[in-house]
């Protein structure tokens, strides 16, 4: 007797809702990336104020404060980080056909 293949799982299709007061979205020229071991933190900030110098107080050494505000804060857990790497360089592919390397970042 052949043994009958269990048939494969339907395809998954998120349908995205966003909220109008999520709609607009929110300018971040800034993000920073920490983890633990269950989630992935990633910070959107914006530059709030201009930059400035500082003397280190440790130190003694000077360098350029840069004031920055959180406007977004998104967790996520460690499977999704792979998922999202892919789609972001998916995208960064699709950005560079139609508009070219983007210049360097500077920071």
């Amino acid at each position: 007797m052949a043994d009958i293949a269990p048939p494969p799982p339907p395809e998954t299709r998120v349908a995205l809702e966003v909220s109008p007061e999520v709609e607009p979205g929110v300018y971040a020229s800034f993000a920073s990336i920490w983890h633990d071991p269950d989630v992935f933190t990633l910070d959107f900030a914006s530059v709030s104020r201009q930059p400035h110098p500082v003397v280190d107080e440790s130190d003694g050494r000077t360098y350029l404060h840069v004031p920055a505000r959180v406007v977004a804060r998104v967790r996520i857990p460690p499977a999704q980080v792979f998922e999202l790497m892919k789609a972001l360089e998916q995208q960064l592919s699709a950005w560079e056909r139609e508009h070219g390397k983007p210049p360097h970042a500077v920071g």
